[in-house]
C-alpha cells in the first residue's frame, strides 16, 4: 500500500502550439498527415545532428522517411533540412567516427541496404547483399560494420538463403509443417529463418566480401523479434568484440524469456560465450565502458514475467563479477547511454504517468530527471550535447537539442507547425485518488477542444492495454485522446494496479487479478472524476479499449455495465481459457494465470468475460485484425457473435490486413470515423 494518500491535480508544461487557440478540434486526417519524428543522432564531437521524419502519403496508403540535418555550431534559427533526397525511404541514422559522413538504411535499390552520404554529396550504397540489412552498427574504428540477415541456419552463406527462398517462391504447394512453436509470431508466420549477426569489412567506403558470421551454433534471433533493434548488440572500444542479447530457442521459446548476453571476437574466431548464463530470466542491452573493462546492461530477475523491473547491471569483464546499480530505484530502464565521463547512465523509464528522460549516477544510484514532463521516445548524447524527441498529450514528438544536465532546452524541429496551426487541443490535468485499498492511483482528464465553463459533455472513457501499461502524458497515433476532444467529448483515463511507472509492487499487482483491483480502480476513478470535474455527463459516457484494455471492456459488459452508453473492445480478450493456448507469446498468458491453461483451469476461468455474456446489455462495437496473432481473430469474431446471439445492438469492423494495431492510413481513417460515429450515436441524447 502506497504510504500518502492525496487528491492532487497537475497542470503539465505544454509547448506552445499544444494551445494554440485554433478554430477547431484534431482530426483523425490530422493524425495520420502529422509528420512523425524519432531516432535523434548526434556526431561524435556533438555538433551535428540528424534524425529521422516520416511522412505520410495518404492516396498512396503508406508512408515513407528521409532524413533531416541540422549543424549545431551555425547561430541560425531555421529549422533543419532535408538531408536525403527523394526517392530514398529510409530508417536508423549514425554518423561516422569524424561526423562527415552519415550512415542509414534504404530500400532505393530494390531491397534494405546500408547507404552513406557525406554531408553535402550524394549518397552512395555501401552494401549489395542478396538479402535484406535487417540492421547494422559501425565498428568505432570504422574498419567494419555489424550487420544483421534473416537466413536459414543450414546455409553456408547469404546466397544459398536467397536460392531457399526463391525455390519456396516458385514451389506450386504452400503447405508448410511445423513441428515447435513459434509457428507464428506477433503478424508473421514462421518459415525457418534466424536473423544472425554477422561483421563485414569497410573497403573504401564499401563493403569487402562474404560477411562473417559471428553467431555460430545460436538457435534464436539477434535482434529478438518482432521489435528487436541494433540495441540487442554492440561493439567494444577496440573493435575487436561485440556483446549480443539473445533468448536460445530450442523447443522452449513460445513460454521462456531467458534471454542471455554473449560475448564474441568480431572475426568469428570462435564461437560466442555466454557471459549471463546464471540468471535465467531477460539480459538485454548491452553497452561496453569506454575502457572497455566493464560490460553495463540491463536485467530481470524472475523468468517467465515479461514485465519484471530492468535493473541496471555492471559486469567485470576480467572476472565476471556483477554489480547491481540504483537498487532503490524503483523504475524500469529502457535502455542504456554512458555520459561523456562515464560516471552517469541515461535512460528513459515510465515515471508517475509521464516517460521522462533519467541520468542515474553509477556510484551513488541517485537518479534525477533529465528531461521531464511528456514522453521521451528517443535520445542521444555526446560530450555536453543532448539531444531527444519528446511528446506529450496536447502535441506530436519534436526534437530537442539541450546541454548533458538538461538545461538550455531549444526546440530543433519545429515540426507541423502550418498542421498544427489551426487545431485546438484539448486542456488536460492528472489527478489522484484512492483506489483498491485505499492505494493512490492517478489518471487524466481532458477538455474538449471547445470548452466552456458550466456546459456538460460527453465521455470518452480510455482503458489502456498491456496491461502492464500506462496511458499518460504522451502523444500516440493510434489511441489519442485529443482525437476525442476533438470530436467534442470529453476523456478520462486511469492508471490502475497493474500499470507502469509507479513502482514494481504496483505493477506486480494485476497478475493473476485481471478483473479484480484493476475494475476496483476504474470503478473509483470514475466515480471520483464525475465528482470533481462537473463537466463530465456521466449519462451520456462510453468506454473503449484495446488488448488488456479490450478484455476489460469484454469484463465490464458483464459485471460493470450501469454506466455506460456504449462501448468499444478493440482485439480484446473474450474467453480467456482459449486465449492461452491459440496467443503466440504463451510466457505472458502463463504467468499472467499462473501456469497453463490445462494445469491452472480454474485461473483462466476466474475472469473469463465469456462467463458472463449473460449478463450483457451495453452495445458494442468490435473491432478486430486477422493478422494479430497476440489476441487471435476468433476471439473477436466470439464477441460479435455473442452480442448477435443476445440481441444487443453491435457491429464489428474487421481488418483484413492489419495486427494487434491498425497501421494503414486509411484504415486508421476509417477505425477512428467508426468509433466516433457510434460513440455519438449512443451518446447524442441528454
Amino acid at each position: 500500500m502506497f504510504a500518502s494518500i492525496r487528491s492532487v491535480a497537475l497542470i503539465l508544461a505544454l509547448p506552445a502550439a499544444a494551445f494554440a487557440q485554433g478554430n477547431r478540434g484534431l482530426d483523425v486526417r490530422d493524425l495520420v498527415n502529422f509528420d512523425r519524428l524519432s531516432s535523434p543522432v548526434l556526431s561524435a564531437d556533438g555538433q551535428r545532428v540528424v534524425y529521422v521524419v516520416r511522412m505520410t502519403d495518404f492516396d498512396a496508403n503508406r508512408g515513407f522517411s528521409h532524413l533531416a540535418y541540422k549543424d549545431l555550431r551555425t547561430r541560425d534559427l531555421a529549422p533543419p533540412a532535408r538531408l536525403t533526397p527523394e526517392g530514398f525511404n529510409v530508417n536508423s541514422p549514425s554518423f561516422s567516427g569524424d561526423g562527415s559522413t552519415v550512415y542509414f538504411l534504404a530500400d532505393k535499390s530494390g531491397s534494405m541496404q546500408l547507404w552513406a552520404q557525406a554531408i553535402g554529396a550524394e549518397p552512395v550504397q555501401v552494401t549489395d547483399y542478396p538479402l535484406d540489412v535487417g540492421s547494422y552498427k559501425l565498428a568505432p574504428d570504422g574498419s567494419k560494420v555489424a550487420l544483421t540477415f534473416d537466413v536459414f541456419p543450414y546455409c553456408a552463406d547469404l546466397t544459398c538463403t536467397k536460392a531457399a527462398l526463391d525455390k519456396v517462391a516458385s514451389d506450386k504447394s504452400s503447405g508448410q509443417l511445423y513441428e515447435k512453436l513459434f509457428a507464428r509470431h506477433w503478424d508473421t508466420w514462421a518459415d525457418g529463418r534466424r536473423s544472425q549477426l554477422f561483421v563485414a569489412r569497410l573497403v573504401a567506403g564499401k563493403s569487402a566480401g562474404e560477411p562473417v558470421k559471428l553467431s555460430i551454433n545460436i538457435d534464436g534471433d539477434i535482434p529478438a523479434k518482432p521489435f528487436g533493434d541494433s540495441s540487442d548488440y554492440a561493439w567494444s572500444p577496440d573493435s575487436t568484440q561485440l556483446a549480443f542479447s539473445v533468448r536460445i530457442a530450442g523447443t522452449t521459446e513460445a513460454w521462456s524469456t531467458n534471454f542471455d548476453i554473449y560475448r564474441v571476437a568480431a572475426d568469428g574466431s570462435a564461437p560466442p560465450v555466454n557471459l549471463t548464463a546464471e540468471n535465467l530470466a531477460w539480459d538485454a542491452g548491452p553497452v561496453f565502458s569506454a575502457d572497455g573493462k566493464t560490460l553495463y546492461y540491463r536485467a530481470m530477475s524472475r523468468p517467465g514475467f515479461e514485465a519484471d523491473r530492468f535493473q541496471l547491471m555492471a559486469m567485470d569483464l576480467d572476472d565476471g563479477d556483477t554489480s547491481r546499480i540504483a537498487k532503490r530505484w524503483d523504475r524500469s530502464a529502457d535502455g542504456i547511454a554512458l555520459s561523456a565521463d562515464g560516471r552517469s547512465i541515461y535512460t528513459t523509464a515510465q515515471d508517475m504517468g509521464q516517460h521522462p528522460l533519467f541520468a542515474i549516477d553509477i556510484k551513488s544510484g541517485e537518479a534525477r530527471r533529465v528531461a521531464a514532463d511528456g514522453s521521451v521516445s528517443g535520445f542521444d548524447l555526446a560530450g555536453d550535447t543532448l539531444v531527444f524527441a519528446r511528446d506529450s498529450l496536447g502535441s506530436p514528438a519534436q526534437i530537442f537539442v539541450a546541454r548533458a544536465d538538461g538545461s538550455a532546452v531549444r526546440d530543433l524541429s519545429q515540426a507541423n507547425a502550418e498542421r498544427l496551426a489551426p487545431v485546438a487541443m484539448g486542456a488536460f490535468e492528472q489527478f489522484s485518488f484512492e483506489g483498491y485499498d485505499d492505494d493512490t492511483v492517478y489518471g487524466y482528464v481532458v477538455k474538449p477542444w471547445n470548452y466552456k465553463a458550466g456546459e456538460k459533455y460527453p465521455v470518452a472513457f480510455l482503458i489502456h492495454g498491456g496491461p502492464q501499461g500506462s496511458f499518460g502524458n504522451g502523444w500516440s497515433t493510434r489511441w489519442n485522446p485529443q482525437t476525442y476532444a476533438g470530436q467534442g467529448f470529453a476523456v478520462v483515463f486511469i492508471d490502475f494496479h497493474g500499470s507502469t511507472g509507479y513502482g514494481q509492487d504496483f505493477t506486480d499487482s494485476i497478475s493473476g487479478d485481471w478483473g479484480g483491483k484493476p475494475l476496483k480502480d476504474l470503478q473509483k476513478g470514475w466515480s471520483h472524476a464525475l465528482d470533481r470535474y462537473d463537466f463530465l455527463d456521466g449519462k451520456r459516457a462510453c468506454a473503449l479499449g484495446a488488448s488488456y484494455g479490450g478484455f476489460m471492456v469484454n469484463w465490464i459488459a458483464g459485471n460493470w455495465n450501469a454506466p455506460w452508453k456504449c462501448l468499444v473492445n478493440h482485439d480484446g480478450i473474450f474467453d480467456n481459457r482459449s486465449w492461452g493456448y491459440a496467443t503466440e507469446e504463451l510466457w505472458f498468458s502463463e504467468w499472467e494465470n499462473g501456469g497453463t491453461p490445462f494445469a491452472e483451469p480454474k485461473a483462466y476461468e476466474k475472469f473469463n468475460p465469456a462467463r458472463f455474456v449473460d449478463q450483457w446489455q451495453v452495445p458494442m462495437l468490435v473491432v478486430q485484425g486477422q493478422l494479430d496473432y497476440r489476441v487471435p481473430f476468433d476471439q473477436g469474431m466470439a464477441a460479435f457473435t455473442a452480442l448477435q446471439r443476445r440481441g444487443i445492438e453491435s457491429r464489428f469492423l474487421y481488418f483484413p490486413d492489419e495486427n494487434h494495431w491498425v497501421l494503414k492510413p486509411q484504415n486508421s481513417v476509417q477505425w477512428h470515423d467508426t468509433v466516433n460515429e457510434w460513440l455519438r450515436r449512443w451518446t447524442a441524447v441528454k
